[in-house]
């Protein structure tokens, strides 16, 4: 098994999970809508949460886009491969199924040989959101990918960013739709001031993956509480910065999911997470907790 078998897969529209610097993604052509409509089956995923698009580089890029603006071209230039996610107007040749009907899509070029050499191989763009069943802990490992969601599994190893890409929105202008691990301040030293969207609408199509108010959910309940906070009832497990967790908020990040993963198996009643410091580097970090303790 190779990538050139999992290459052939995604011609023949069947779904792939791929590792990314990220986390795994559950891929399929881009073009094909009929694909695409299998990975919203078997993630369970709601049609009003859109995918993200992979590409190989900045002509594929450019090639989706029906406006490449110049600001996209500096950051992609800047950031890519690596993990950020460009929304920009798409061309008709995306199916509405990809982008929850909008006329936009995020893109990205990932930082990890084999998912760059799958989409290489396929010739074709990858549609993938993270390989997991909707709201649930997203995988950055082969071996958290539930069993049965993909018909492949490419094994890379594990990713080494741990958390999702930050999403920024250049169809008008700059407007952050998710954080990750790159700070908004060095975007906005980039390319000027940037804006950051409020929630998602409770009804209707989301302008990016990531904003549902519950999401990156362990089925163990975690608990996202100050340092000193008292141990609440029954048998669980602690995460504090600098203590069970990195000090670093980009080594924080990857080793987040892994870390609860790890724990989700383990049979505890709670999961106690310290609260991340405000500051823009843990922007990411946080999202994502605060998410994950939604119940």
């Amino acid at each position: 098994m190779s990538v050139e078998y999992a290459a052939e897969l995604i011609r023949a529209g069947r779904l792939v999970a791929f590792p990314t610097e990220t986390v795994y993604g559950l891929g399929a052509n881009a073009f094909d809508a009929a694909a695409v409509e299998r990975i919203f089956a078997a993630k369970r995923r709601p049609h009003t949460s859109p995918l993200i698009v992979h590409v190989d580089g900045i002509e594929m890029a450019r090639g989706l886009a029906l406006r490449w603006p110049e600001a996209a071209e500096k950051l992609a230039r800047l950031y890519w491969p690596g993990p950020l996610t460009l929304v920009v107007p798409k061309r008709p040749e995306i199916p509405d199924v990809v982008t929850a009907g909008l006329a936009t899509v995020g893109l990205r070029m990932p930082a990890h040989p084999l998912a760059l050499a799958l989409i290489r191989a396929a010739g074709v763009p990858i549609a993938g959101p993270s390989a997991n069943r909707f709201t649930e802990l997203s995988p950055t490992a082969a071996a958290h990918i539930p069993e049965e969601l993909a018909d492949y599994v490419l094994d890379g190893g594990p990713a080494r960013v741990g958390i999702e890409s930050t999403v920024l929105s250049l169809v008008d202008r700059p407007l952050l739709l998710r954080h990750g691990v790159i700070p908004l301040p060095e975007i906005e030293a980039a390319i000027g001031p940037v804006a950051v969207a409020g929630e998602a609408p409770a009804e209707g199509p989301h302008a990016s993956p990531g904003m549902h108010r519950r999401h990156y959910r362990p089925t163990t309940p975690l608990l996202l509480v100050d340092a000193c906070a008292p141990d609440p009832e029954g048998r669980g497990a602690w995460l504090r910065i600098g203590r069970e967790m990195p000090a670093d908020p980009r080594e924080y990040a990857a080793a987040l999911y892994g870390t609860l993963h790890r724990l989700d198996a383990a049979g505890l009643d709670w999961i106690a997470v310290e609260n991340p410091p405000d500051k823009p580097e843990w922007a990411g970090v946080r999202d994502r907790l605060q998410r994950a303790s939604v119940r």
